[in-house]
């Protein structure tokens, strides 16, 4: 294989298959349609968590890698094209999601909390409050560019609790 070679593949991994290069709205865009593929994996597919966790285990390692190779002769360490850290990031509130429900899953009610995690990922992943800032600003490597949409999911994760916790003690 050649170095030509490695470096499209590389290009079109941490672009997401060039979804990066879009004009508009690349990180969005790029959140909506792992949105769409892991609730086709999961309710249309029915894959099981375990295949859909390797596969996300394997992009999340493979990142690390690509974007470093992505950026390093780069004077901007966090390029607008690299949306596979988007990927990672609004996957995680979503598997979580998906084994807290085991395997009944229902996907009416799947689709509106798809719906509430894609709108929270992208407000945390925008609006970025500690510590998803300390991240972007201080890590300015592959390692900042994944961790900081890693909190973000994580924080959905969190509001997610909060709300269900919440809804628990009003309705008992």
């Amino acid at each position: 294989m050649s170095l030509n070679m490695i470096n499209n593949i590389n290009f079109l991994f941490v672009t997401f298959f060039g979804i990066g290069t879009i004009r508009y709205a690349p990180g969005t865009i790029t959140s909506l349609i792992t949105t769409l593929l892991l609730f086709s994996s999961f309710h249309i597919l029915n894959l099981s968590n375990a295949i859909i966790l390797i596969i996300l285990i394997t992009i999340f390692l493979c990142a690390f890698l690509a974007i470093a190779n992505y950026i390093k002769d780069d004077s901007n360490k966090d390029p607008k094209e690299v949306v596979i850290d988007e990927v990672i990031g609004q996957s995680i509130p979503i598997y979580m999601y998906e084994i807290a429900h085991g395997i009944n899953k229902d996907s009416k009610e799947a689709i509106l909390f798809y719906i509430y995690i894609f709108i929270l990922f992208r407000f945390f992943d925008i609006k970025k409050p500690f510590p998803i800032n300390f991240f972007d600003r201080k890590f300015k490597n592959s390692f900042g560019v994944i961790m900081d949409d890693v909190i973000a999911g994580l924080y959905v994760v969190l509001t997610l609790i909060i709300f269900m916790v919440i809804k628990s003690k009003l309705l008992t």
